[in-house]
């Protein structure tokens, strides 16, 4: 004879109030990890400390194992905690280097209407700076830059690379031009759907509206559709306010599920983009460049000329290995005006005031035609720790 089981409800109530409690458990912690942040002012202890995490997350997997948790299990929940934990250290230690940055109320402007991913960008990135964001949508990347250089917005957020269709061109040729600084960056995971204002059938849809980068990202799902009509419009979020508009079983818009509720849109299928790990890298600029705190892994982001002859480029990146600075990106682009002369932008992982920078900058200015600093930053992409090796996880 088996035990009678436990009535549904009883069941709920008893999930409902251990998910209470582990967000109560959660937040208790968050408001420790900026306890150790402040223990380590004044001192030259790094945020990031390796060794503790491996050891905590072998801890950790350890104990699970007690309780018939797998390791995966395990550290998958605790890269987002820890993770999580460096992201508001790092917010809080900033604060403090840049006193005079910090303000009860910012004007950020993002491209399209609530919902875009832009929106949800910053939205995320606004979230730790105990900052209260005034939205202000723009139609295109130029307005965006333009509202800040105006004045009429704190902050931009401009979408820079994505990991599908790779660096969006526009916004490297506006940081060619423009007076601001990057102050920040954030990286989106990208989850595209197709999103319908009524009930309707795949085999049924013959238009698709959605942003040029979208319909790039999903271009394998849209050519297995067949015959489909793509309309641009210039946001995720425009795309679907005209779907929500025209209520028709004939036509869709790519873009976020939980944006397209927004919108009183359905979801019809998921996970349409061509790679199933899509993100998205966005960067803040604003007009004035920050401090980056030592304590904090930093980013800076340059842009160069070289002379038109060979070795050139090579010259200056040996500067870079020589004094050990690590290139996490190199785009080149043309020079309006000057056919067949590029412009090479970098991100290093690098604080621009480190000794080391400092030296490379000096060699480079040497090897370059011009050079500028479009901005030093605290690096956003926090790498999970192996538990097994202690090296950080490149994703």
């Amino acid at each position: 004879m088996t035990d009678a089981p436990m009535p549904l409800e009883q069941i709920r109530e008893e999930i409902t109030d251990l998910d209470n409690q582990l967000v109560a458990l959660l937040a208790r912690r968050r408001s420790l990890s900026i306890e150790v942040a402040k223990s380590k002012i004044g001192t030259t202890k790094p945020v990031r400390d390796q060794t503790r995490e491996q050891l905590l997350l072998q801890r950790l997997i350890s104990e699970g194992q007690k309780h018939q948790l797998d390791a995966q299990y395990v550290t998958q929940i605790f890269h987002t905690i820890i993770a999580d934990s460096v992201l508001y250290q790092q917010s809080y230690l900033q604060t403090l280097t840049n006193p005079e940055s910090t303000q009860p109320t910012a004007r950020v402007t993002f491209l399209g209407n609530k919902g875009s991913y832009s929106h949800l960008a910053t939205r995320n990135y606004f979230s730790r700076k105990q900052t209260q964001v005034v939205e202000m949508s723009c139609h295109s990347f130029k307005d965006i830059v333009s509202q800040v250089e105006k004045g009429n917005a704190d902050y931009g957020v401009l979408p820079i690379e994505n990991t599908s269709s790779g660096s969006i061109n526009e916004v490297y040729d506006l940081l060619q031009h423009t007076r601001l600084a990057i102050v920040g960056e954030i990286t989106l995971p990208i989850e595209h759907c197709l999103l319908t204002a009524v009930d309707t059938k795949l085999e049924d849809i013959d238009t698709l509206y959605s942003h040029p980068q979208p319909h790039q990202q999903c271009s394998e799902f849209v050519h297995r559709l067949g015959g489909v009509t793509q309309e641009y419009c210039s946001s995720t979020a425009e795309a679907m306010a005209v779907v929500a508009e025209k209520k028709q079983g004939n036509i869709a818009a790519i873009g976020h599920a939980s944006s397209g509720a927004l919108y009183g849109l359905q979801v019809l299928k998921t996970d349409i983009a061509n790679q199933e790990e899509n993100y998205t890298r966005f960067i803040i600029v604003a007009r004035k460049a920050v401090d980056v705190t030592p304590l904090v892994p930093a980013k800076t982001t340059l842009i160069m000329s070289t002379d038109q002859k060979p070795g050139s480029l090579v010259e200056c990146l040996l500067v870079l290995r020589n004094q050990h600075i690590n290139m996490a990106k190199l785009e080149s682009r043309p020079v309006m005006g000057n056919p067949w002369e590029e412009m090479f932008y970098l991100d290093v992982e690098a604080n621009i005031k480190a000794d080391n920078m400092q030296q490379a900058m000096e060699e480079l200015t040497r090897l370059t035609r011009t050079i500028k600093v479009l901005g030093c930053y605290p690096s956003e992409n926090v790498k999970p720790v192996d538990p097994q090796t202690g090296e950080l996880i490149d994703s």
